[in-house]
């Protein structure tokens, strides 16, 4: 009975459609959770958010940054976070839940995005979130140096990936604002021949001495369009229980590290700032 009758609360929500820099934003209820609402931009999903328990994590990639989160240090520690790109702010929410008093920043780059999340999907009064309407690249240029335990980049435009967040000069900047042993992690999309994700993983080696790679396998094996996703970091990665935790989700992927991971990439070649392009333009079917 009262699960129907949230049903029936979330059916009666009305989505939120609004014009924003980047196109057409939606927010469209969830008809299972009475306060659970999916960001949409021109129909691509973005974020999926649950007010009422925002240590849910829904989607499949945001599942696996919020292993990583888990990972960046020990239980209930604190961290200083950076997130590039800002969404519905899911993973902000997910460490504010999971680690009080931790110290984040948003940086997205479009402020009316920013606005109707604000308004419509309202961020915790305590939680210790500051949000920056900038590029993401100029945001991290200003913070200073050794500050985040942990950067997370999922920016898309267009549902591209911009190009001058796919270069080592970006990764170069990304490590200088990681304090030692700090993690980088970005949600990368790509499909047949992976000619992006091959590259990203170079790139990502000529700045990191310490890789691994997380996805379906049906998207390493270039079957489909997906998400991947990377980490990176200078130390020695927890990869025993970040592989159990992927094996072990609702929809179960793999990691991949080591001689297989430089296997995989095929002697790509790192990009630069003179080499970058955005990621590929997504087929119209992973919408449908």
């Amino acid at each position: 009975m009262a699960r129907n009758k949230q049903r029936d609360r979330a059916a009666a929500a009305a989505p939120v459609v609004e014009t924003v820099d980047g196109g057409l934003a939606e927010l469209i209820p969830d008809r299972e959770r009475p306060r659970g609402w999916t960001l949409l931009i021109d129909g691509a999903p973005q974020s999926h958010v649950d007010l009422d328990d925002p240590a849910s994590l829904t989607f499949e990639y945001q599942r696996r940054l919020g292993h990583i989160a888990d990972l960046a240090a020990p239980p209930n520690r604190p961290l200083q976070v950076v997130h590039l790109g800002g969404g519905a702010f899911t993973l902000a929410r997910y460490v504010a839940a999971t680690r009080p008093r931790s110290t984040q920043q948003i940086v997205e780059l479009d402020g009316l995005l920013v606005q109707l999340v604000r308004r419509e999907l309202p961020l915790d009064a305590g939680a210790r979130i500051r949000v920056r309407s900038t590029d993401a690249r100029a945001g991290l240029a200003k913070l200073q140096d050794g500050w985040a335990d942990l950067v997370i980049a999922d920016v898309f435009s267009g549902a591209r990936t911009p190009a001058h967040l796919t270069s080592t000069e970006f990764l170069g900047d990304v490590r200088r604002v990681l304090r030692p042993g700090g993690l980088y992690a970005a949600n990368l999309a790509d499909g047949p021949p992976l000619t992006h994700l091959r590259g990203q993983i170079a790139t990502a080696a000529a700045v990191f001495p310490e890789l691994a790679l997380t996805a379906d396998p049906t998207v390493l094996r270039g079957r489909r369009f997906g998400n991947a996703v990377l980490l990176a970091s200078d130390r020695e990665l927890p990869l025993a229980e970040l592989t159990r935790r992927v094996a072990t989700d609702p929809h179960p992927g793999r990691v991949e590290h080591g001689r297989a991971l430089a296997d995989f990439a095929g002697g790509a070649a790192p990009v630069t700032d003179a080499s970058a392009k955005p990621s590929p333009v997504p087929p119209a079917s992973v919408f449908r």
